[in-house]
């Protein structure tokens, strides 16, 4: 497969053109769905060509607000399906592409939904999920798109950092929790990146960060996902217990969280932040039936 560039017939918005679309929709930026607004176009053209999308893909992007990154993404990928819960910003995003690209308005499908209760997607299945996520459900949508769209190969979204770096920790970790072995039971992560807070409008409080998702096979295991999901809840419930302690509920009793670890070949004294992915589906698939 061949990269594509930014074609020409593309023009990106700025700084200005995105106050003002958002003035004219009457649009402010609200916490209630993290809209933050990217107004710098050297960040979404770094944000396509870091995910690796090409003229082959069907991309997924969630929450594209008022289009800066559904304008940079459309030149380079076969096809963008946009998914906004911001019904008047659903409706708009067309007539910006239509405006900006025109040669490309047949690129986009607009899925005006949540992105957490979205089921399926219309046309070809997706390849990729490339998106400025809002910061309060970044995760549950990495997750849910994960679990929900198995086509997905590549995801690469831009998160609060301290979420990016949550995303892509390793066993060991201070950052190291749920996130990061749910993540890693899809996928292997890497922080692909920083972004300063300068780049959106309204500036948030904090910085960004890149974090990139390579869809690989789940651990061999004979625990479902959704057993080997409530081990991971369970172990970090209560982060300062050993396992044999903060499994006991999940198990039926410490002695029971204890048997089960030992048949994972785990110390029942370790803790839930030095187990891998792997380690997590040995404990749930070691668990005595009730």
């Amino acid at each position: 497969m061949t990269a594509v560039t930014d074609a020409p017939d593309a023009a990106l918005l700025g700084a200005a053109e995105i106050r003002g679309l958002a003035e004219r929709l009457g649009i402010r930026p609200t916490k209630q769905w993290g809209q933050n607004f990217v107004v710098d176009g050297n960040t979404v053209r770094r944000i396509v060509r870091v995910s690796g999308v090409d003229a082959d893909d069907v991309v997924v992007e969630v929450g594209p607000g008022l289009g800066s990154l559904t304008l940079a993404l459309l030149p380079a990928v076969r096809r963008v399906v946009a998914v906004e819960v911001d019904p008047t910003l659903a409706r708009a995003l067309p007539e910006t592409v239509a405006q900006h690209a025109p040669g490309l308005t047949d690129r986009l499908e607009v899925v005006p939904a949540d992105a957490l209760a979205v089921t399926a997607l219309p046309g070809p299945p997706p390849t990729a999920l490339v998106a400025n996520l809002p910061y309060n459900v970044s995760v549950p949508v990495v997750l849910r798109m994960l679990e929900r769209f198995p086509t997905l190969r590549t995801v690469l979204v831009m998160v609060q950092l301290e979420v990016a770096e949550r995303l892509a920790a390793g066993p060991g970790s201070r950052t190291y929790g749920v996130p990061s072995v749910k993540a890693a039971w899809y996928s292997d992560v890497r922080l692909a990146g920083t972004v300063p807070r300068s780049v959106f409008w309204p500036v948030p409080n904090v910085d960004s960060g890149l974090v990139a998702l390579t869809r690989r096979e789940p651990p061999v295991t004979t625990a479902t996902r959704e057993e080997v999901f409530a081990v991971v809840d369970a172990a970090f419930a209560q982060r300062r217990k050993t396992l044999r302690a903060a499994l006991s509920g999940w198990a039926g009793s410490p002695a029971r969280a204890e048997a089960a670890l030992v048949a994972a070949g785990i110390d029942p004294r370790t803790r839930g932040e030095q187990l891998d992915v792997a380690a997590f589906a040995r404990v749930a698939a070691a668990r005595e039936p009730s």
